[in-house]
């Protein structure tokens, strides 16, 4: 990419992002305006990446922290995370591989202490919506991060998870198994967690607020999976199976074990029914809806996400 073209493509998100949020995104510019260094920890993921491109566009200091990157960070190597936030003022944390693993809560414990020495002011902290554990370690960092100013956000189902995460092949393939039975999931496009995030990190008044973010509508993964296939243009059929069932068809992928084990149980365990709900947060925080599941299946076929 050319200076050009980036330095296009960066007034372009700006002007097509922000300024259709209104008296929020104005009020994320402002802020923005005076917010130091920010840094976004597991900066080349799926959300770590649009938070670090959101920022950067509105000209905040980013450091992407990644295992491999320039910056080095590692949620298993606690050494290296004092310098990854010397000098910072505020940090996106978005836990590998998931705030309700074994371990989570004492990772929390150790980062939130690290942080508050390190003379940080905010953070916001990626969890998982109705996950009890990620409650936990939500509790940690809160606990060990004493005047730093926290914000969760907790996240349903990402629709990107159809698109550029493990369901990708599942819909390439035609069949999407998975265990979530006939409950309905109101997918939250990440997009929107994105900004949320961006706001949270470069505004005013959310320091302890707790958001839970959802889509505008609940569907069944029967549901989805129709509405898969009519935008990639190639029929999707939705395959219930049971937790451990599923936990074969990850092991047959490659995973772990005790990995596939965890992840079907808490797949199982968070499609149960108790998350289909939709709350309101993302207007709350943006002045705009959320964006619909058909949209971002349109947008998602219109750039080339179901073309293998």
């Amino acid at each position: 990419m050319t200076k050009n073209t980036a330095d296009e493509t960066k007034k372009t998100y700006t002007k097509q992002t922000y300024t259709k949020q209104g008296a929020a995104g104005s009020a994320a510019r402002e802020g923005a305006r005076v917010m130091g260094t920010v840094l976004v920890t597991s900066g080349t993921g799926k959300t770590g990446r649009r938070v670090a491109e959101r920022l950067a566009a509105l000209g905040v200091p980013v450091r992407a922290g990644s295992r491999a990157g320039g910056v080095p960070f590692d949620w298993q190597d606690e050494s290296g995370w004092a310098a990854a936030l010397d000098g910072a003022e505020a940090a996106y944390v978005a836990y590998y591989p998931d705030l309700a693993v074994p371990g989570a809560a004492g990772a929390m414990t150790a980062f939130g202490r690290v942080a508050a020495a390190s003379g940080l002011r905010r953070v916001v902290l990626l969890s998982g919506r109705g996950e009890p554990q990620a409650a936990v370690a939500e509790e940690a960092l809160r606990g060990a991060c004493g005047e730093v100013e926290l914000t969760v956000v907790r996240s349903a189902f990402f629709a990107q998870n159809f698109s550029e995460g493990a369901l990708l092949d599942s819909v390439l393939g035609g069949e999407l198994v998975f265990p979530a039975g006939s409950a309905a999931e109101p997918f939250l496009d990440i997009d929107d967690l994105a900004d949320v995030v961006v706001a949270a990190l470069t505004g005013d008044g959310h320091a302890g607020a707790v958001y839970e973010l959802t889509g505008p509508r609940s569907l069944t993964f029967e549901e989805a999976a129709e509405e898969l296939g009519r935008a990639a243009g190639r029929p999707v059929r939705y395959v219930p199976v049971s937790g451990p069932a599923y936990a074969e068809v990850l092991e047959g992928f490659g995973v772990s074990g005790p990995e596939a084990g965890f992840l079907a149980e808490l797949f199982a365990t968070l499609l149960d029914g108790h998350n289909s709900a939709t709350t309101d947060d993302v207007k709350r925080v943006l002045g705009r809806e959320a964006k619909e599941f058909t949209a971002f299946t349109r947008e998602a076929a219109r750039d080339g996400a179901w073309h293998g």
